[in-house]
């Protein structure tokens, strides 16, 4: 219970001022309890870091999975799904994965374990859309997909660091973004728009 409040209030204090605003002082104070209890429970600032960020981390892989769910098996239907899935989970958890990413440009431990997360998401992703390798029409399949993976988490990444308008002048909904990604993977990977 108070481990589950001190996560709650340190995910809290990251979203509204990034890792400058997490201090074991004003993790405590905001979760009601006393700095004594952060310390014993994680140690130091770095480690609650890092416990944070394996808390936000097993939220987004459960919400990718739960995401994953075709409401149809055809192999359009699958790559939209998971297309969709991707995307919607990383705008889901913007503001966090802003200051994750940001603080991995500067501390190697974060970088590592957001490269291993985002490897996992990437296994994921392959094992969701197993299904539609033998459809795709390329030497190397998994090439393809790999690079469909690439591309959106790539694009996932750039769009929550920088928002909607940093590469280009034209407005683009997530759901826009969302929309001509999951067109860009049909055409690449099964030949044919998305339907």
């Amino acid at each position: 219970m108070t481990q589950q409040r001190i996560l709650e209030a340190g995910t809290a204090l990251l979203e509204e001022g990034g890792t400058e605003a997490l201090t074991v002082a004003a993790v405590a104070s905001r979760a009601g309890v006393s700095v004594g209890s952060v310390y014993r429970r994680f140690g130091d600032k770095d480690r609650l870091l890092a416990a944070l960020q394996h808390d936000m981390i097993d939220q987004f892989r459960a919400d990718i999975i739960r995401r994953f769910a075709p409401l149809r098996t055809d192999p359009a239907a699958l790559v939209a799904s998971a297309v969709t899935g991707l995307t919607e989970t990383y705008q889901a958890h913007e503001r966090l994965m802003r200051v994750f990413l940001a603080a991995g440009a500067t501390d190697a431990a974060v970088a590592r374990v957001g490269s291993e997360a985002a490897m996992d998401a990437s296994r994921v992703f392959r094992q969701f859309l197993e299904p539609i390798v033998p459809m795709v029409d390329a030497p190397e399949p998994e090439l393809r997909l790999d690079v469909v993976y690439r591309l959106i988490y790539g694009t996932c990444q750039n769009r929550v660091l920088y928002g909607e308008l940093f590469e280009s002048d034209r407005p683009l909904t997530w759901r826009q973004l969302t929309d001509e990604l999951v067109g860009v993977a049909c055409l690449y990977l099964l030949g044919a728009p998305a339907r």
